[in-house]
C-alpha cells in the first residue's frame, strides 16, 4: 500500500510511520509542492509497484472488500475497473445533497458525451492497470478534475473496463475539500478537452 501524505497538519506523519514500522508492506510519501489531489494521486501513479493501481480516498469512505472485487474483475482480463455507487447493488449513506445534485449532473453529461454506461465516472475509486497508466500520459489535471481525467482518457484510448455497484459512505472525521462552485469550471474543461481528443482518436 502506498499511501500520499498530501501537507498535512496533523499527527498523520506520525501515523504513518507507526504503520511502516508495523507492516512492510506499506509505504507513504510526503507530496511536495504544489498541493492538492490532483498532484497528491499524480505522484502516487509515479511511485506505486505492481502491475495495477487502485485509487482510493484515505478518509474510510471506500470499502476494501470493493477493492477485492476490483482485484478478482483484473484476473478476468479487464484493463480498468470503474466503480458505481448509483446502480443496482450500489449504496450511498449520507451522501451531502448539494453534492449529489452536482455529481448526477456532471455524470449525465459525461454519458452524453463519451457514450459510456458508467453513470459514476467522478467517483475516484477506481482501478487501472500499469500499462493503462502509462498509455494515458501526460495528465494535466492538479486539482479534483483529476478524478474524471483519468478514466475518461482510458476510454477515450480503448481500453476496456468493467463497472461494478460499490458501496460509499460519507467521511465520519475531518471536512471535503471540494468546492463545487471553484471545481466545476475545471471539472468541464477537463470534460470538453478529453471529449475532442476522444473525436481526434477516432480517426
Amino acid at each position: 500500500m502506498l499511501i500520499i501524505n498530501d501537507n498535512s497538519t496533523d499527527n498523520t506523519e506520525f501515523v504513518l510511520q507507526d504503520l511502516v514500522r508495523l507492516d512492510d508492506r506499506v509505504r507513504y510519501i510526503n507530496n511536495p509542492a504544489p498541493h492538492g489531489i490532483g498532484a497528491a494521486i499524480r505522484t502516487g501513479l509515479a511511485n506505486f509497484t505492481g502491475d495495477a493501481v487502485a485509487i482510493m480516498m484515505a478518509d474510510g469512505s471506500d470499502s476494501s472488500l470493493d477493492l477485492a472485487k476490483y482485484y478478482r474483475q483484473l484476473l478476468k482480463g479487464y484493463e480498468c475497473v470503474f466503480g458505481s455507487r448509483f446502480i443496482r447493488g450500489g449504496r450511498v449513506i449520507d451522501y451531502p445533497k448539494h453534492k449529489l445534485v452536482f455529481n448526477r449532473l456532471a455524470n449525465w453529461v459525461i454519458q452524453v458525451l463519451f457514450g459510456t454506461p458508467c453513470n459514476d465516472i467522478t467517483n475516484a475509486f477506481k482501478c487501472y492497470r500499469r500499462e493503462v497508466i502509462e498509455g494515458i500520459q501526460p495528465l494535466h489535471a492538479t486539482h479534483f478534475n483529476i478524478l474524471v481525467e483519468l478514466p475518461l482518457l482510458a476510454i477515450a484510448h480503448g481500453y476496456c473496463y468493467t463497472i461494478l455497484p460499490i458501496q460509499w459512505e460519507n467521511r465520519k472525521h475531518g471536512m471535503s475539500k471540494l468546492r463545487i462552485r471553484e471545481m466545476s469550471l475545471k471539472y468541464m474543461a477537463t470534460i470538453l478537452r478529453i471529449w475532442k481528443q476522444s473525436l481526434s482518436l477516432q480517426h
